[in-house]
């Protein structure tokens, strides 16, 4: 039987995540296509602070640049800049929603995993708990058994012990 895992890269290693590997070939409803992998980098970069640093600078140059009167490509009310700000927004949001589709799609397979581990340490615990209860039902046997012998051992010292006396007793009465 051919190993499923062969081949394959291990998932990423994250302290206590170890057991999520099996699922790291699943794929995404939207498929894991250069489209995907982009739409979700760009909709990452669309909630740091570099890209809201850096649009906040394009618009205030923009503005700064048609109001200042060095250039007219966009006088106020700043309507291509307008239309700018629409383009990306439509843009934008089929992304970011991609983006969040596909993570939940993850963490949904995650959580799977989450609950098949935790299903697995359940079992492995009962079986411990069996396995050491079993055990502890042998030795309790081993620890009768002991005290039994142990008993029996000291009956059988005291009649060596009285047998040796009475033969002792005969054979210096018999010397005697």
């Amino acid at each position: 039987m051919r190993d499923e895992t062969e081949g394959r890269q291990p998932y990423p290693a994250k302290p206590g995540r170890h057991f999520h590997w099996p699922t790291h070939h699943a794929s995404s409803v939207f498929g894991d296509d250069w489209f995907g992998k982009r739409a979700e980098t760009f909709a990452r970069l669309f909630g740091t602070p570099v890209f809201l640093i850096a649009q906040t600078v394009i618009v205030g140059a923009w503005i700064l640049i048609n109001v200042g009167g060095w250039t007219k490509f966009d006088p106020y009310p700043f309507i291509l800049l307008n239309l700018m700000f629409s383009l990306q927004a439509a843009y934008a949001a089929p992304l970011i929603l991609l983006a969040q589709t596909r993570q939940a799609d993850r963490d949904k397979l995650d959580a799977a995993a989450d609950a098949q581990h935790r299903e697995a340490l359940a079992a492995a615990s009962e079986q411990r708990q069996a396995i050491a209860a079993q055990q502890t039902a042998h030795l309790v046997e081993l620890l009768k058994q002991n005290t039994e012998l142990t008993e029996l051992t000291r009956k059988l010292s005291e009649r060596i012990e009285k047998m040796t006396s009475e033969v002792h007793g005969k054979v210096i009465s018999r010397g005697s």
